[in-house]
């Protein structure tokens, strides 16, 4: 059966019509756009930012600018997901991730450039101390959250490697007080090995060394005193501007008979803290006397009187270290060497009725009101006078 001529007509004309609509539903293909404001850092509108909108579903980049109101808009964007980020001079300061676009109104992306310095130094405060918020870890890049849980771990054996030493601290300086000396060296030992950069940690091992010494004699003794000496250098070596440290540094090489050296640590602690120089010089003497290490010890009352006039044991104990130089004169008058006297007076003065006065007392009282500081041969011609 044949076709109207008309019936072909009517095909071809739909298939036109057909082809048509198709070309039409292409050129309608659906768009939105992305809009916002861009702020600087002192919160006024930023000009000529470049906006970066970098689609993700499938290939594609698109760039814009803010006016001069820190406003920008990109019309005519495929509905998809896309990355917007903002750089000024070239450097990126923020990417918005992952906005999925739709139909409609535009969707509003701003940028606040002092809010974000303000939420960074927050987020980096918070990853530093390890005390971040939830809502603050929504807002981590994959490295920052990378970053966070190698911290978070790095914090956690910290605080069990911080437990173990206070432990081994707080055990040995139990043991030292209840004077368990051995106890109180194995423990700081310990905890020097759990972290050999803890000042105190080596200082107090050097305080048990030197208990633990003074129940020893010979050549035991000896070698703890050493170790306690090389356990205030390492104290020393971490913080060199402890007087206290450099004290008692000092007054253990004492100990060790090492007066020179000694002598040089206490003058160091005296440099770093001048108002106690009179009180280091003072515990120097007092070691070096009880050691039979006299003459260092006198020279180190000495200083101590020097450095604090007013102090009354110094005074005192300068004075006794001085009596060892008490001599006879020819006339068998008592001659005292010089400075014992005015030492002696000083003390009474300011502690007439202190601990030490009726020993200050009676040495005065042997070396007499005829105290000479210096002898003079009575039969000797007197300056000025001519010898017949």
């Amino acid at each position: 059966m044949g076709t109207f001529p008309y019936q072909e007509s009517f095909r071809k004309l739909t298939v036109l019509l057909g082809a048509f609509l198709f070309v039409s539903a292409a050129g309608w293909a659906q768009t939105t756009t992305l809009e916002g404001d861009v702020k600087g850092d002192d919160g006024k509108p930023l000009k000529d930012a470049v906006i970066k909108i970098e689609r993700l579903d499938i290939k594609g980049n698109y760039k814009t600018k803010t006016d001069k109101k820190g406003h920008y808009i990109h019309a005519g964007l495929p509905i998809g997901n896309y990355n917007v980020t903002l750089e000024v001079d070239g450097k990126v300061i923020d990417t918005m991730k992952n906005v999925r676009t739709k139909l409609g109104d535009a969707i509003p992306i701003n940028f606040d450039m002092a809010s974000m310095k303000k939420q960074q130094e927050q987020t980096s405060k918070a990853l530093e101390s390890g005390q971040m918020t939830k809502e603050m870890e929504r807002g981590l890049s994959n490295e920052q959250k990378a970053a966070l849980e190698k911290q978070t771990k790095e914090r956690s054996a910290q605080l069990q490697k911080n437990k173990a030493l206070n432990d081994a601290f707080n055990t040995g300086r139990e043991a030292m007080n209840n004077k368990q000396w051995d106890a109180a060296v194995e423990s700081l030992q310990k905890a020097t090995e759990l972290d050999p950069n803890q000042h105190v940690v080596w200082a107090n091992l050097a305080d048990a060394y030197a208990g633990a010494a003074a129940a020893k004699t010979g050549q035991e003794q000896t070698d703890l005193y050493n170790k306690a000496i090389d356990a205030f250098k390492k104290a020393i070596e971490l913080k060199p501007d402890d007087p206290a440290y450099l004290n008692n540094y000092g007054l253990m090489l004492a100990r060790a008979k090492r007066g020179p050296e000694a002598q040089e640590q206490l003058t160091k602690a005296a440099q770093l803290d001048p108002p106690n120089a009179g009180k280091y010089y003072y515990n120097l003497g007092a070691i070096l006397q009880n050691t039979g290490q006299y003459e260092a010890a006198i020279e180190a009352f000495k200083k101590a009187t020097e450095a604090d006039p007013n102090h009354a044991e110094a005074q005192y104990w300068y004075a006794t270290a001085l009596s060892s130089k008490i001599t006879m004169g020819a006339d068998g008058k008592v001659v005292a060497p010089p400075g014992m006297k005015e030492a002696l007076e000083k003390y009474l003065g300011l502690k007439p009725d202190g601990q030490f006065a009726p020993a200050a007392k009676d040495l005065l009282t042997t070396i007499g009101g005829q105290i000479q500081t210096t002898y003079e041969n009575p039969s000797a011609p007197k300056k000025g006078t001519k010898k017949k």
